[in-house]
């Protein structure tokens, strides 16, 4: 690896740190104060999408890695909610990945851009997984928002439950809707 090189992989580790502090904003239409970092989201959505894989026969490291650079974008796009989607016309998360990784090593980039393409195609097996997870993750993050006393969270779990397109992820959010958040948690800590 050239110097230049090891200079833009360090500059994309530190861009994708950034993802730590920014907030998912969609929740501040439920309430939500301090929702979750999107850091916090896509950490959850790749154990998610690894757990979703095996269950369906994917590959559980494939699925888990385009899970882990679902929303990398967001750094310099931020985190657009859907309603706002609508009103811009925003570059494709393609795009966005294109000039992320330029001047990375090209096989690394290459890399990443058909690892994003894959992700936005959603036909493999393992796209359709961490997609799944994407959703997954925002009903279980509804769940512990509603059960933690928000109010106005109704329409994210029945859109997220409605998008999803796995028969594992269905039966997971299905069982994430019979339970309490905290209910398996507080009965481990309990028991230990």
């Amino acid at each position: 690896m050239e110097s230049s090189e090891a200079d833009r992989v360090a500059h994309l580790i530190h861009e994708a740190g950034v993802l730590k502090l920014l907030p998912r904003t969609g929740w501040s239409y439920c309430g939500i104060s301090s929702p979750e970092s999107i850091a916090e989201h896509s950490f959850r959505t790749a154990l998610i999408a690894g757990l979703l894989a095996k269950a369906e026969g994917a590959d559980p490291a494939r699925a888990t890695y385009l899970a882990v650079w679902h929303d990398t974008q967001e750094t310099r796009v931020l985190d657009i909610p859907h309603l706002g989607r609508k009103y811009l016309d925003a570059a494709s998360n393609e795009t966005v990945t294109a000039d992320q990784v330029s001047g990375l090593p090209e096989d690394v980039a290459a890399d990443v851009r058909a690892l994003i393409h894959e992700y936005e195609s959603a036909e493999s097996p393992e796209a359709q997984c961490a997609r799944d997870a994407d959703k997954l993750e925002c009903l279980f993050q509804a769940i512990e928002y509603r059960d933690a006393g928000a109010r106005n969270v109704g329409g994210w779990i029945e859109t997220s439950r409605s998008k999803l397109r796995t028969k594992a992820g269905k039966q997971i959010a299905d069982a994430a809707l019979s339970q309490e958040s905290s209910q398996q948690w507080h009965a481990e800590a309990i028991r230990s």
